[in-house]
């Protein structure tokens, strides 16, 4: 929603929207020092930092996918009596932002999945950082390379079997990519 307001008002593009991209370039895991104080050091806190570091990815991919819209598919839509409300978000402008949202989600993916690790170790979260924070606090080298491995392991199985699938099925879908499985 955020991208879309960024790519319907030029005003707020220009404020909030560099905003937004000065936001995206701090890592989330500089984050976490307020989210402790904010919320203590429990999970909710790496909750709070993971969507930090998804959120304004996806937002900016968002306006990226609006704003590249080819104006034929809007003025086509109000033509056939579709107005500049809801309708013509819902109908009109999220399915042709569509790849442009899918690509964000993958990124954003990325981002989240490091943001988690990063808060788990640091936070005393239940996962795979603080395993890797053990393996630290008892010198054992082979535990935290196991860790790291399980962490990439498991962050490109869910990159490949979740979200390039759906991003290769969106794109041969809309017709910009001739890619079969």
């Amino acid at each position: 929603m955020l991208g879309f307001l960024f790519a319907k008002y030029r005003f707020l593009d220009d404020t909030l929207g560099f905003l937004v991209v000065a936001l995206q370039t701090i890592p989330s895991i500089a984050w976490l020092p307020f989210a402790i104080i904010w919320f203590g050091m429990n999970d909710f806190s790496v909750i709070f930092i993971t969507t930090l570091g998804a959120t304004w990815t996806m937002a900016m991919s968002s306006r990226t996918g609006i704003m590249n819209i080819p104006r034929i598919y809007l003025k086509a839509a109000q033509t056939m009596g579709t107005g500049d409300g809801f309708k013509m978000f819902y109908q009109i402008m999220v399915p042709a932002a569509f790849p442009h949202m899918i690509t964000g989600v993958r990124v954003a993916w990325a981002f989240a999945w490091r943001a988690l690790v990063a808060g788990e170790l640091i936070a005393k979260g239940v996962g795979l950082g603080q395993l890797l924070q053990d393996g630290r606090n008892l010198a054992d080298t082979a535990l935290m390379l196991c860790i790291v491995i399980i962490i990439a392991v498991l962050g490109t199985l869910s990159d490949h079997f979740c979200f390039k699938r759906l991003e290769d099925t969106i794109l041969v879908r809309y017709g910009l990519s001739t890619k079969q499985k």
